[in-house]
């Protein structure tokens, strides 16, 4: 370590934010120093997941919906998101998306962008492959685990 500081009040404001916008995680990067705070509630999400059977039990329009993330999260072509941050399908705005359904990629071709603190990063493929769903919107904010894209 470059005996580099981190401001404890810095830390404390990090997690203040976390707290108050229901954030899972939040990092700052400044040249070369790095603070990532990260809250744990995976558990808590898991508890949802008895109310979709109560949602399939009715015949409604929103059964298949709130069956098709859990779906989604255990599909082994799943791409989720490593970070926090606001997913981009294009490269600016008003240009074509980086991939669509029905796409073939290869490894390491770049999927979407996920800006952080100001940055983009390139979310690449973990495999080969054909696009076949993407589960975000662009401009979409996503947390850290979330499902952006699968595929077979």
């Amino acid at each position: 370590m470059s005996g580099v500081m981190f401001d404890p009040a810095a830390i404390r404001e990090l997690a203040r934010i976390l707290r108050e916008t229901d954030l899972t995680e939040i990092e700052l990067v400044e040249k070369d120093s790095r603070i990532r705070v990260a809250r744990q509630v995976t558990v808590q999400a898991v508890a949802h997941l008895p109310a979709a059977p109560a949602a399939a039990a009715a015949p409604a329009v929103a059964a298949p919906a709130a069956a098709e993330p859990v779906s989604d999260a255990a599909h082994p072509g799943l791409v989720a998101s490593p970070m926090v941050g606001v997913a981009y399908l294009g490269p600016e705005p008003g240009a074509a998306p980086f991939v669509t359904p029905g796409s073939r990629v290869a490894q390491g071709q770049t999927l979407l962008l996920i800006e952080a603190m100001k940055t983009f990063n390139q979310i690449r493929a973990p495999r080969a492959g054909t696009v076949t769903r993407i589960l975000i919107e662009s401009g979409s904010p996503v947390e850290y685990g979330e499902p952006l894209m699968i595929i077979e």
